[in-house]
């Protein structure tokens, strides 16, 4: 009998310690919470080969989730390439003072951190060809304008909808301005669209 009440008794205190052990913990995670919208949180993601890869991530409020408004880096490359129509052209000229063909793109994909070479047909070799099916806004376009038969002038591609291809670039008739590639002079030059992002 001594001995089941000591057997009792000595259960009951492992259980009411593990309890109190258990609420301590709960009280801790409970504390740890508040602090992970301030902290990194630390994720395991399984690997491919049964091993285990910890990723650090940082939790963001879902309410500066939703006012972000992240916008693509092309979108940005037209849009800046767009503040310049208008300039006049000039040969070599790569600002507001004026500008050529591949002035305007190397400016423009500058302004992403995307080094492009100087020329229109050293560009011509960057990027991967695309084909008019696929064409899209940011790609390049590239046409042969010299009767030297060499790529001489590029375009940024700003709209690719419809059937219907708009490409902004630097004449030495208009300065820089937004042609369709239906228009008859710019379809007969055409060469390739090439994209380099």
């Amino acid at each position: 009998m001594r001995k089941i009440a000591v057997l009792y008794f000595s259960v009951l205190f492992l259980v009411s310690c593990g309890t109190a052990r258990h609420t301590g913990k709960v009280s801790d995670n409970l504390v740890g919470k508040k602090e992970i919208s301030h902290k990194s949180v630390r994720t395991v993601h399984p690997h491919k080969n049964n091993k285990l890869v910890i990723v650090d991530k940082t939790e963001t409020p879902l309410a500066e989730i939703a006012s972000e408004e992240p916008r693509e880096i092309t979108t940005e490359i037209i849009e800046f390439a767009k503040s310049f129509q208008g300039t006049r052209y000039k040969y070599g000229g790569t600002t507001q003072a004026g500008m050529d063909c591949s002035g305007l793109i190397c400016v423009a994909f500058e302004k992403e951190n995307i080094s492009l070479p100087r020329i229109s047909r050293d560009i011509a070799t960057k990027g991967t060809p695309v084909s008019l099916q696929d064409i899209a806004k940011g790609d390049l376009v590239f046409f042969k304008t010299s009767r030297k038969n060499v790529i001489s002038h590029v375009g940024l591609v700003v709209e690719a909808k419809s059937g219907e291809i708009k490409f902004i670039h630097s004449t030495t008739q208009a300065g820089v301005i937004i042609s369709s590639l239906d228009e008859p002079y710019w379809k007969k030059a055409f060469v390739e669209v090439r994209r380099v992002i």
